[in-house]
């Protein structure tokens, strides 16, 4: 049975609406796993975090943790007594208080000297051990992340919800702080829910990763799977920068015919669809003198990592594909480029 089980979780703010703020998401959680729910502004991503945090009441559905039913219908566990822990957007650090009684604080029920041992156990474990002393606003933004996920852990808590914990970081930071945040997490076993609008962030730190849109689950997948093998265009665009076109299913399920020519699947088709779309990866596009697709690049932008040109095929109307190009390879506006499609970067999509 899964650790954490949501089931048809419907929230609805003002009952004259037909708009739900979430509509009947259902997800299963394993025991130590890291799960992202990720998604634009107003999907519903938040909403879920505080339904599942007690914040706030499901209109439908079910919640159960570790066994115990905490959300149903009429009846809903307080959150204080669902032993979850919350690592909010800006911390929420006490201001007045040290490091080590900011960890302290959601110990009420422990005693002195077993508090003291436990704040200096997580301290330890999040590599602020000599920080105890210490206020917030002598700590840096990632010292103060680590603050707020020792807290977070203190208790010991069944799970953990982070909201949007590196969106406050500078990019060297963010990039540190999910290496952190993930060992920290991996290295206690402890279950946690990440609610990001940042596709790094979910890759770089997820088992799964929930991607929502109004509301709605879009798909559940591991970070290579969405990556290679996303759902729908929806799921294609928002997971990094594809080139979506249409084409007509060939007879062998393995190719599509499109205005840039076959195009060949990474696997065969389940069924015989003739109209379809399809997603290519910018960098499943590989230049190669004897390239079987060439075309006219329109502009370059240099990415650091690569090179991102805008290639018009030839005798094309249709709109320009985006491919990805060694930063070495010395490409100007007006060259005429030709490359090859990897097939294990396409994908049918709804």
């Amino acid at each position: 049975m899964s650790f954490l089980h949501l089931k048809d979780i419907t929230k609805l703010y003002h009952k004259n609406t037909e708009i739900p703020a979430v509509h009947s998401v259902s997800l299963n959680i394993e025991k130590g796993e890291i799960i992202s729910l990720l998604g634009p502004s107003g999907c519903g991503k938040t909403t879920t975090l505080r339904m599942i945090a007690g914040f706030e009441q499901p209109s439908e559905g079910t919640i159960e943790l570790d066994g115990r039913m905490i959300s149903s219908g009429e009846k809903a566990v307080a959150p204080e007594k669902r032993n979850i822990g919350m690592v909010f957007q800006d911390y929420a650090l006490f201001p007045h208080l040290t490091i080590k009684k900011n960890v302290m604080f959601g110990l009420n029920q422990w005693k002195t000297r077993e508090k003291r041992k436990r704040a200096d156990e997580v301290l330890d474990l999040v590599g602020l051990a000599s920080y105890g002393n210490r206020y917030p606003n002598e700590l840096s933004g990632g010292q103060q992340q680590r603050v707020a996920l020792a807290r977070a852990l203190a208790p010991k808590p069944n799970l953990i919800l982070m909201d949007e914990p590196f969106s406050n970081l500078d990019a060297g930071l963010r990039e540190k702080m999910r290496y952190d945040v993930t060992r920290i997490l991996r290295e206690t076993g402890t279950t946690a829910i990440i609610v990001t609008h940042d596709q790094k962030d979910a890759f770089a730190v997820s088992d799964r990763i929930v991607v929502m849109k109004e509301g709605e689950v879009q798909q559940i997948a591991s970070p290579k799977e969405m990556y290679r093998c996303p759902k729908n265009c929806f799921v294609a665009q928002f997971v990094g920068k594809t080139n979506l076109m249409a084409g007509t299913m060939c007879q062998d399920l393995k190719h599509v015919d499109t205005h840039i020519g076959k195009v060949c699947l990474a696997s065969h088709s389940e069924e015989m669809i003739e109209n379809v779309k399809i997603s290519i990866r910018p960098e499943g596009c590989r230049l190669s003198e004897e390239g079987r697709y060439n075309g006219v690049v329109e502009t370059v932008t240099y990415g650091g990592e690569f090179q991102e040109l805008t290639v018009r095929l030839n005798g094309s109307t249709e709109e320009a594909m985006s491919i990805y190009a060694p930063v070495e390879t010395d490409i100007e506006p007006g060259s005429v480029v030709s490359f090859d499609i990897t097939p294990e970067l396409v994908a049918l999509v709804e």
